[in-house]
């Protein structure tokens, strides 16, 4: 049976070159979508799914995220002295008590297959997920992890979040064959990685969350690298298929691609109208900014 996902993979070690020169020093995970940093919202997702061990894959110069969820001692003791609790439970409530960080590094950037395998010695034989922090999901119910979990345990079976896309843009994702939907849900017959639109097996691209087998280690481990040397993981989730079940799950909720610039915009819009402190003011700036350029 497929139990419990008790463990999360954030693959972090990407450079982020979308976003130079703010990324020449701090990592594009960190950087903040209003008050908290893309990290925060997918570590919060996985805390939601029920996740407790959470392995960062980063590289060698990467040293920003591990601080953020290091305890800050100097930073506390100040806080604790002015009085200013508030801001000091923010700080001492990024991960719960219960909840653990172990940081694995990807030697060489050889793909996101690759980077998932660095995480197999913490992961061990047991069902896991993985986190692309880019995608930032917005929902005002259950997060789109924990919609995935339920879906796995009760289907038995790995579960890859899909969203339809326009075929003009199959090229920049993985995509999923999966022809016969039951609601929200479809076993995946095909995926292929960035086919282009006159091949492409449909238009349900993979979005950065996954559910998957431990299964899938060992046939990363056989993947022979593709174009730039690169291992992928949609190759070894297509071996997954020859052997088990897999889903595809049209997840509730809004995928904001925080990868593009235009992204980080409209999701740090978004996020700002939830805050009961910030939506008024922010709805104004809008509407005063958008008649300024009319």
């Amino acid at each position: 049976m497929f139990g419990p996902v008790r463990k999360a993979v954030f693959p972090v070690a990407g450079l982020g070159t979308r976003f130079l020169p703010a990324t020449k020093t701090v990592p594009k995970e960190m950087l903040p979508v209003v008050d908290k940093p893309l990290i925060q919202y997918a570590v919060d997702e996985a805390i939601e799914a029920g996740c407790d061990t959470l392995v960062f894959v980063t590289n060698r110069y990467k040293h920003s995220v591990a601080d953020y969820f290091d305890k800050a001692y100097e930073l506390e003791q100040k806080l604790e002295k002015a009085g200013k609790t508030e801001l000091l439970a923010l700080i001492r409530d990024i991960l719960p008590r219960h909840v653990r960080a172990v940081f694995v590094t990807q030697a060489e950037a050889l793909g996101l297959g690759h980077a998932v395998l660095c995480a197999k010695p913490v992961i061990g034989n047991e069902p896991f997920a993985v986190l692309l922090p880019d995608d930032l999901i917005w929902n005002t119910g259950p997060g789109a992890l924990k919609q995935m979990v339920d879906l796995s345990q009760a289907q038995n079976a790995s579960v890859i979040a899909v969203q339809d896309v326009p075929r003009a843009q199959t090229g920049s994702y993985g995509i999923v064959a999966a022809p016969e939907f039951n609601g929200r849900h479809g076993a995946i017959e095909q995926i292929v990685e960035k086919p282009k639109p006159d091949v492409a097996p449909s238009t349900l691209a993979v979005v950065g969350r996954y559910v998957l087998s431990p299964q899938v280690f060992g046939l990363l481990e056989k993947t022979k690298p593709g174009s730039g040397g690169e291992i992928q993981l949609t190759d070894g989730i297509a071996a997954l298929l020859q052997q088990e079940k897999a889903l595809a799950y049209r997840f509730e909720g809004r995928r904001f691609d925080c990868g593009s610039r235009i992204g980080l915009i409209e999701a740090t819009i978004r996020f700002a109208l939830d805050h009961e402190d910030l939506a008024d003011e922010a709805r104004r700036y809008m509407r005063a900014a958008l008649d300024e350029t009319n």
